[in-house]
């Protein structure tokens, strides 16, 4: 029987079960030494998920303004904007682009830790337009996004007097070494320490230049399909797991190669799993995805060595689809369904990132938009029912 506890002993990261799923079905975890040298090799012509980003988390917002300059404040960038007037709503990347940043200059599809916000155009005038940040019903589900920081306690004051407001005060309750600042739309924003604590709570500098979009953070229902999607399908690794009986859940943190992070809190682009024990054992529970009503939360992405291959291997794994490859006319984004119904955007890295050398030959960055995702005439509706174009 496949269990939580022999995942993380005997999973081997990166490596594939080549036999399809059936509905419903979840076959052991796969060992590279099991595999047959025609397996092996069908395999290595495929895709490296080794390569692979777990690139951004996207939520919607009613005021960019408002809420660029709250992650602006917090050191981030933005890299990139989309506007897509006739459809009436915008793209706005942001991320750590400090000298001493994790992807310094790279390209916004070729890094971790990016953070996607959608405009809605005309949301920030209307009294009643309301996000729902996945942490109260209807609607709950996502969970929080994660900043790193170098001193904490400094970290905090600086938020505190800037009047941003706060789920958890760093001196609430008795976990004093986390945080949780809210943005303009009241997502959550975790806030965690690089460094000890006890360390730097006599420091009275931070510097944001060294700050790090460490993690997003989603509720899971069942734990062990979750854990299996996400590391034997997407090739994430399990990096690590906080069992909480006493409290009746557990948190998983997974994430693709990066380097050499002096701890977990240097790195970016992790993804926290929250499971609540026995929700998997009710068959009408169901967490919400953020993409119906009351929407906040749109998705994650996963920009990947190849598309076609990544998608071919997502079929061979029997993933259910949002969007293939081949629906409609966007050829460069895929949408895949985690098994609790998050969307995960997956996206070619090697493709988007030519699209900028297009751009220096001279073509407009509409065109360049364009030539990256080729129109939504066919995918029809309004934001909330589109898929990239969309915002989902």
């Amino acid at each position: 029987m496949f269990t939580i506890r022999s995942l993380t002993r005997n999973y081997r990261p990166n490596s594939y079960n080549v036999k399809l799923f059936s509905l419903g079905v979840y076959p052991s975890i796969p060992n590279q030494q099991n595999l047959t040298s025609a397996e092996s090799k069908s395999l290595a012509t495929m895709t490296d998920t080794s390569k692979y980003r777990f690139n951004h988390s996207m939520l919607r917002v009613k005021d960019p303004q408002a809420s660029i300059k709250f992650y602006e404040f917090l050191g981030m960038k933005k890299i990139n904007q989309m506007d897509f007037p006739d459809n009436k709503f915008s793209l706005y990347f942001l991320a750590y682009d400090d000298k001493n940043s994790a992807s310094t200059g790279a390209h916004w599809s070729d890094r971790q830790g990016v953070l996607e916000l959608t405009h809605n155009h005309g949301s920030e005038n209307d009294p009643n337009f309301k996000i729902a940040n996945g942490n109260s019903e209807p609607g709950k589900g996502f969970g929080h996004v994660c900043v790193a920081v170098d001193n904490i306690q400094a970290a905090c004051t600086r938020l505190e007097e800037a009047n941003y407001k706060f789920q958890k005060k760093l001196s609430d309750g008795r976990m004093r070494h986390i945080a949780f600042a809210l943005d303009p739309d009241n997502y959550w924003v975790e806030i965690i320490g690089q460094n000890d604590p006890e360390k730097t709570k006599d420091v009275k500098e931070t510097d944001t230049g060294s700050y790090r979009f460490n993690h997003t953070m989603i509720r899971v229902k069942d734990a062990e399909k979750s854990l299996k999607f996400y590391q034997e399908t997407m090739g994430m690794t399990l990096i690590r797991t906080n069992e909480n009986p006493d409290n009746k859940f557990n948190l998983y943190f997974l994430g693709y190669p990066e380097g050499s992070p002096a701890t977990q809190a240097h790195r970016e682009g992790l993804l926290e799993l929250t499971w609540n024990y026995g929700t998997e054992k009710d068959s009408n529970f169901k967490y919400h995805d953020g993409n119906s009503e009351p929407q906040g939360f749109g998705h994650i992405a996963v920009s990947v060595d190849d598309i076609d291959k990544a998608c071919a291997r997502f079929e061979e794994k029997g993933v259910s689809w949002k969007k293939r490859l081949t629906d409609g006319r966007m050829k460069n984004v895929a949408f895949v369904l985690d098994p609790g119904e998050f969307p995960l955007d997956c996206e070619d890295r090697s493709k988007l990132t030519n699209s900028r050398r297009v751009l220096d030959r001279g073509h407009s960055e509409r065109e360049v938009e364009e030539i990256k995702l080729v129109g939504t005439d066919d995918i029809g509706g309004t934001d909330a029912n589109r898929m990239k174009l969309d915002a989902l």
